[in-house]
């Protein structure tokens, strides 16, 4: 709606039936950036932030909370920066974090951006 565009942020809930689970997201595009959550079940276990780097072809990220060693909130924040030239921070918060699944994930993602390029 117009508040929506008048404070900059755009909110866009989504879900997907992957595999056995069903998978929320939440999207808020602020000016120059995106968050991205993913889950099933509200918490924020994990956030990460990635955006492309001039000096480099892969974007740089990192983790902002929660265990590092998790990587799939960065290796997605990564993908998706990839893709949108954005800065992105995703929490990733589902059990599952099988790259094959992940993939599933991402394409979801990548789906709704598709169909709905203005929330994103």
């Amino acid at each position: 709606g117009k508040e929506e565009a008048v404070a900059g942020i755009v909110l866009h809930d989504f879900s997907g039936r992957l595999g056995e689970q069903r998978v929320h997201f939440h999207a808020m595009r602020l000016r120059d950036s995106l968050f991205l959550w993913v889950g099933a079940a509200p918490a924020l276990s994990s956030l990460a932030v990635a955006m492309c780097s001039p000096r480099d072809g892969v974007p740089v990220s990192t983790s902002l909370l929660g265990d590092p060693s998790d990587t799939a909130s960065a290796c997605l924040a990564q993908r998706l920066a990839r893709k949108t030239k954005k800065q992105i921070f995703v929490s990733y918060n589902l059990q599952n974090t099988d790259s094959n699944f992940t993939l599933l994930i991402e394409n979801r993602i990548k789906e709704e951006m598709t169909a709905f390029p203005e929330k994103f």
